[in-house]
């Protein structure tokens, strides 16, 4: 059997990124950009303030002072006025700092206490703050300069980086394509969700999961739905997945020794199988290789081990294949609850951890059997057991995964 890194490493030299598109701003969120972003402009583009209030003179803004109101500047407005000695402006937030004015106050700070929308501005205005040069102004460039490096290719596009992109007026954007991800189930004893349960069957769950694991990870799906045991069903069913042009096959059961395990031999008569045994608990029963030259996924049918499998090898590859920096998984450290044993694999147990005393504790939740998924709603992250290690003391410090 392969050791969990030596699969996961044979997998993703498989995998390159897809081709690059382009789109709209408006449809960039959660995309991944495929070339390196420049400031076009500066951000601010000239000096505004921070504050609704009035713009003056510094030297002017002693205690009790009688300013005159000369200007009333508004967001999206300018002014030629030049602020004298004993003079101001009312100016909005965002609007652009008259010249001559070298800092804000804030309408707080004053002697006007109603706020009327609509109403002109003051004859004077009695300042009751000193104010410091600078004060509540946002100067021309203090966020960036243009020709600036802003994003790096390989980001993902969240909304804080939709905000400054159209700031900077990044009005379209180049971006690699959604990979397409091909998902089937198989298994005669599996039932539509919403059909009676009959003895022998139970209801098909993987495909909800794992349609939710893939499309967190910003994939397209091409559901084949539920394959019978039957060669025909599965090949056919899989031939659904080259029509649509899939970048990836992510199968569930049949893949491990039954009598009516037949994808493995499905997939091998049109095209190849690199593995099918990894040192893991859960999910030893993985299948990698390629039908009709697409990456295939064959992972197990138990439900945590099906879910382990897509985290451990799927999500990664789809990270790659999404145009994404090939990164280790976010990994904390935690103090054991409960002494645990295991049987030697690398072993992805599930956990609740919490905060006690400054520490981050992790307990099981329950019985670790691969289709125990209640255990899995309970958990909030995967501890990680090393290849060759049987037990652990309460008090040990261990890797964990945590998990949304």
């Amino acid at each position: 059997m392969l050791s969990v890194s030596e699969a996961r490493e044979r997998i993703l030299a498989v995998f390159q990124p897809v081709e690059t598109q382009s789109v709209s701003l408006e449809r960039a969120a959660g995309r991944i950009l495929s070339s390196d972003i420049t400031a076009e402009t500066d951000i601010p583009s000239f000096d505004n303030s921070s504050v609704d209030g009035f713009a003056l003179r510094t030297a002017d803004s002693t205690s009790s002072q009688i300013l005159q109101v000369v200007a009333d500047i508004r967001a999206g407005t300018s002014s030629d006025i030049v602020i004298q000695r004993g003079e101001c402006a009312r100016i909005m937030t965002g609007a652009p700092l008259p010249k001559g004015a070298d800092a804000v106050i804030m309408v707080e700070d004053t002697e006007i206490k109603d706020h009327v929308p609509g109403q002109p501005a003051p004859q004077t205005v009695i300042i009751r703050k000193l104010v410091s040069p600078g004060e509540n102004i946002r100067r021309h460039g203090d966020d960036l300069h243009k020709g600036e490096f802003v994003l790096a290719q390989g980001t993902r596009v969240r909304a804080q980086e939709m905000g400054l992109l159209a700031m900077l007026g990044a009005a379209k954007l180049s971006v690699y394509r959604r990979p397409r991800l091909a998902l089937l189930s198989s298994g005669d004893e599996l039932l539509p969700v919403e059909a009676e349960l009959v003895p022998g069957k139970i209801h098909e769950s993987n495909s909800y999961a794992l349609a939710a694991l893939a499309e967190a990870a910003g994939t397209e799906l091409v559901r084949l739905g539920v394959a019978a045991d039957d060669e025909e069903d599965i090949r056919s069913r899989l031939g659904q997945a080259v029509e649509a042009k899939a970048d990836v096959i992510v199968s569930s059961a049949g893949v491990s020794m039954g009598a009516f395990d037949y994808v493995k031999s499905v997939v091998e008569s049109n095209g190849e199988l690199s593995f099918w045994k990894v040192n893991m608990r859960p999910g030893k029963p993985l299948v990698f290789g390629k039908y009709c030259n697409i990456p295939f996924f064959g992972l197990p049918g138990n439900p945590v081990s099906a879910f382990i499998g897509f985290e451990v090898f799927v999500k990664p590859a789809l990270e790659k294949l999404s145009g994404l920096p090939v990164r280790p998984h976010p990994q904390q450290k935690a103090i054991l609850g409960q002494p645990i044993d295991s049987d030697g694999r690398e072993s992805y147990l599930r956990v609740e951890v919490s905060e006690e005393k400054g520490m981050l504790v992790a307990r099981l939740t329950g019985h670790q059997g691969s289709g125990n998924i209640f255990s899995l709603v309970r958990a909030n992250a995967l501890l990680i057991v090393p290849s060759g290690v049987k037990s652990l003391p309460a008090g040990s410090e261990v890797d964990i995964w945590p998990i949304l």
